[in-house]
Formats: C-alpha cells, sequence, structure tokens
C-alpha cells in the first residue's frame, strides 16, 4: 500500500514488540523499518524501466529480506544507543560501515538470485543498501550531539531485531493483500501474491489508523490508555480488511453471475477493488481471444458488471514472444494483456487486471500500459505509463461511477 500506510503499520508494531520499554523510539524505528521494502523504488534511477517494474515489490518484500535484514539492524541499533552485546564493535563509525556492508551484500546477492532478467542489480543494491543505512546514521549524529539524556530504555538487541522482523515482515504481507500483490518468496519464485480485497491507497484503512497512532503516541509510556489507542488501530484496520474481503468475494460473485447471464465462458477471472475505496469494482474475465473487463459498484441498482469484450491480439507479439521485455511483461500483467499495433509502428500492450480509464473525447486508457518499439530484433519497452494521463477527468469519472448506476 501506499507510504503513508505501511509507516503506520510499522510504528504500530513497533509499539507493540517494545513500546514499553523504548516508548516512542520504539514507534520510529517501527515506522522506518515500514519503510524499508518500499526502498526497491531506488531502482528507477539506476536501471531501466522494466527492470524497476520487475525489481518492485521483490526481493525488499520478500520473507528472505524480513528475516536476514533484522539482524544486522537490529545489532546495529542496539549498539548506536550504547549497548555493549553482540559480535560487532562499540564504536558507532564501525558499526554503520560494517552495517551498509552487510546490507549491500544482503541485497546483492538476493537481487542476484532473483529469477527475472533484472539490469544493474549492482547499482541497485548500492543505492538501496545506502538508502537503508541513512537512517541509523541520522539517528547516530543526533545522539552525539544531544545533550539531554533520553529516559528510554535501549532493550536487548535481539529485542531490536524482532522490532525489525515483525514490522518488515508485515509491510508485504499488507501488499499482498492489494490488487498489485507482491512476490513473498524471492529470490526462489517469482510467483506474486495478491489477495485483491484492498486498494493499493484507501483512506478509510489509513486514516483512523494513523489517528489511533498519534493518538497512543501522546500517552506515557507502558500506560493502558497508550496500549489501548494503539491496539484500537490495528484493531479497526484489521476489521477493515475483513470488511473489504467480504465485499471481495461478493463483487466476485457478481462477475460470475454476469457472465452467466451474457453466455460468456472464461477460462478466469479477476475483480480488484479501484483505487481509494471499496465500493466500486473492477473486473476482467479471460477468454481464448478475448478479455471481458468492466465494473460494478456495490451502489449500482442492476447487481451486474457492465462488461466490454477486448480482442486479445496477442499475435501481434507472437514472434517477439520471448524477448526479454515482453517476457517480464506479460508476467507482471498475469497473462491479462491486450495488445494494440500504432501507427507509427510501435504496440501497446495493455494491462488489463486494473481496467481502463473513460475520458471524454479520448479512447480508453488503461492504469497499466507500455508501449513497445522494435530494437535490435527485439521488442524493447520505450515507455511505462502507471496512471490516467487526464487525472482530474478520469477521477471526476471514478467519483460519479462510485456512487453507481
Amino acid at each position: 500500500m501506499d507510504s503513508l500506510t505501511q509507516i503506520t503499520l510499522g510504528a504500530a508494531i513497533g509499539e507493540v514488540v517494545l513500546g514499553k520499554k523504548a516508548g516512542n523510539r520504539a514507534m520510529l524505528w517501527g515506522a522506518i523499518a515500514g519503510t524499508f521494502p518500499d526502498l526497491d523504488i531506488m531502482a528507477n534511477f539506476v536501471t531501466d524501466q522494466v527492470s524497476a517494474l520487475a525489481y518492485h515489490r521483490a526481493f525488499t518484500h520478500s520473507i528472505l529480506f524480513a528475516v536476514v535484514v533484522p539482524l544486522g539492524m537490529g545489532l546495529l541499533v542496539y549498539r548506536l544507543y550504547g549497548g555493549r552485546e553482540g559480535p560487532w564493535p562499540k564504536d558507532g563509525k564501525v558499526s554503520l560501515l560494517t552495517g551498509w556492508l552487510f546490507f549491500f551484500l544482503a541485497v546483492f546477492l538476493g537481487s542476484s538470485l532473483m529469477p527475472l532478467e533484472i539490469n544493474n542489480v549492482g547499482g541497485i543494491a548500492l543505492m538501496v543498501s545506502t538508502a537503508m543505512i541513512a537512517f541509523p546514521l541520522i539517528v547516530y549524529l543526533r545522539e552525539k550531539v544531544r545533550k539531554t539524556p533520553s529516559v528510554n530504555e535501549n532493550p536487548s538487541w535481539w529485542g531490536w531485531m524482532q522490532l525489525f522482523f515483525w514490522a518488515i515482515l508485515t509491510h508485504p504481507l499488507l501488499d499482498a493483500c492489494t490488487t498489485y500483490g507482491t512476490q513473498l518468496f524471492e529470490p526462489f519464485s517469482t510467483l506474486r501474491i495478491a489477495w485483491n480485497v484492498v486498494s493499493v491507497a484507501d483512506p478509510l484503512y489509513t486514516i483512523p489508523f494513523l489517528v489511533c497512532l498519534i493518538l497512543a503516541s501522546r500517552q506515557i509510556r507502558g500506560s493502558h490508555k497508550r496500549l489501548r489507542y494503539n491496539w484500537a488501530g490495528i484493531l479497526i484496520s484489521s476489521a477493515y480488511l475483513l470488511l473489504c474481503t467480504s465485499f471481495f468475494w461478493y463483487a466476485n460473485q457478481r462477475l460470475t453471475a454476469t457472465l452467466e447471464k451474457e453466455n460468456i465462458t472464461a477460462t478466469r477471472q479477476v475483480v480488484g477493488p479501484t483505487i481509494l475505496n471499496n465500493i466500486l469494482w473492477q473486473g476482467t474475465a479471460e477468454t481464448p481471444t478475448s478479455f471481458y473487463t468492466g465494473q460494478y459498484s456495490l451502489l449500482d441498482k442492476e447487481p451486474f458488471f457492465k462488461l466490454k469484450e477486448v480482442p486479445k491480439n496477442h499475435h501481434l507479439v507472437k514472434d517477439h514472444w520471448e524477448d526479454r521485455d515482453v517476457k517480464i511483461l506479460r508476467w507482471f500483467a498475469d497473462g491479462y494483456f491486450s495488445v494494440e499495433q500504432e501507427n507509427d509502428g510501435t504496440f501497446r500492450l495493455n494491462d488489463l487486471r486494473y481496467g481502463q480509464i473513460e475520458v471524454p473525447g479520448k479512447r480508453p486508457m488503461p492504469i497499466f500500459y507500455f508501449v513497445l518499439q522494435e530494437k535490435e530484433g527485439q521488442l524493447q519497452a520505450v515507455h511505462v505509463q502507471q496512471g490516467p494521463e487526464d487525472r482530474e477527468a478520469s477521477m471526476s469519472g471514478l467519483w460519479e461511477r462510485i456512487m453507481g448506476e
């Protein structure tokens, strides 16, 4: 999900694990740990668009990453607050350098073993590990100039490792609830887990959770009120996920009923919420030659999806089926894609899982599409579009559609 949501979740988990001992320090480091998996966006600065697309929610969102990184980060944070146990030297500078090297090697080795062909893994590992070490570096400098000693305890390095493990692990688990999904089993498998029950950004999940977290942070360390506020945020957000899950099952049933009503025999289907809400659902069904895609609002008068047929046209790129970029984009779309040939000789590969944005006066625009051009005998992506180009018009249309027809 979005960064604010992951920061909120991480901070709440930090409070659960070490709040009684470390106070707001636990929330702070939980929030920081909650951002670590999304540091994979640093790949955008050092590699091509397709590699960055394949790397997002990959190794840094894996269970292995959640296990390995806390081994270094937990001990490093413990050292920075003056702890003496553990194998690293007590000096903060040496610990930071050792920590950076540990994170670089972990990210580099894990990313290098990923099955998909990712360009410039070394550059990606350098950027991600440097971004990771920046957080403890800032804390180290702050502790050096701090005049008033902290009243919070420095838990054991094992305690800090547990905080980082749970704060990092819950990040990809929450991402797995979205339509985008996450690759929990990298670098051993490219399988993307996507339960499709909540949007990648949903204020009804985030805002109550964030309010409860802020209220908890203002209470005395270890107090019952602090505990209650923090758990209230966790329970309310979890209950909302359960509500979204029930909506998912209902929407999936409505898509099945729509296909039966229109005599469409689909080989598979997928449904998921549209952005920022859990009322309007997108559905896509596959047949041997076409996709049927459309939306259904829980506020619609008729309990059926409004489907449109989209020809696959996969034959347009059959000669380039195993080209590196085409192969990765086919995997990314999970096979739910159509192909169009443009007048300039390029191809447009449309990811249909998230539907299309209807903008007056323009042809339907998929949320994700990729422009491919033949270079040196291979089709290569020259443009990756993520999100509608006409945002104001598309958001207006989205709100109208949420309210039902």
